[in-house]
């Protein structure tokens, strides 16, 4: 755990304004998890971007109403406070903005079907995330998945996964539970969870039937 004093300093040091005091405080009090920041600061510098995500679209994808409407939530549960809330929106918001550079990464994106079947905030809500889903899914820079429920057994992932390209081509793994996150730098176990995430992208669907499926769901059809 950084201390204030030395989060400060980083701010002076790289010019990030209060950045780094503003994470040391989310981490203090419960907003992020441990670990979190420090592989925000790689997401920062990668040159290549691999994600699976259950349940909810990856925070790099949402739209503020989306994130908003599960800060809320984490609020309503008592989970966190609302300037937390409020903290956890714009940080998202600077990630998301750290990643439109003139050079962007490479973003390989998997989603679980539950993403896109869950309806988070209801209709509106939905209807403009699958939007931004659908234009991302048009960059040139990226790759969009879906994977299906009915590939079953052989999706190798059960919690959801950051994979990270440095740009000197090391690898970079987070990976989250409920209570903490896990940052991970040594190759032995990075490498298998890059086997396995080709081995997910292999058994998803297409990019072109991925948006098909988004498109029929913004269609009302199943």
């Amino acid at each position: 755990m950084p201390t204030l004093r030395f989060s400060r300093s980083a701010d002076r040091a790289f010019g990030a304004g209060d950045m780094f005091e503003r994470m040391w405080r989310e981490i203090r009090h419960g907003a992020l998890l441990e670990g979190f920041p420090e592989y925000v600061g790689y997401e920062g510098r990668a040159v290549e971007i691999r994600l699976y995500e259950i349940g909810i679209v990856p925070g790099l994808l949402q739209t503020p109403e989306y994130a908003r409407v599960l800060a809320d939530s984490a609020v309503r549960r008592g989970a966190i406070t609302p300037e937390q809330a409020a903290e956890r929106v714009s940080f998202l918001a600077e990630r998301q903005a750290a990643l439109e550079r003139a050079r962007p990464p490479m973003m390989f994106v998997v989603m679980d079907e539950s993403c896109i079947r869950r309806i988070i905030g209801g209709y509106e809500v939905m209807e403009a995330q699958l939007q931004r889903l659908n234009e991302f899914a048009e960059r040139p820079n990226t790759v969009l998945q879906i994977a299906p429920f009915d590939i079953g057994e052989r999706r190798p992932f059960d919690l959801p996964v950051n994979l990270l390209t440095l740009p000197d081509r090391s690898l970079v793994a987070y990976a989250e539970s409920q209570a903490r996150g896990h940052l991970d730098r040594e190759t032995t176990s990075v490498l298998p969870l890059l086997t396995a995430y080709h081995q997910l992208q292999a058994e998803a669907l297409s990019q072109a039937a991925s948006v098909a499926m988004m498109s029929q769901l913004r269609k009302g059809t199943p």
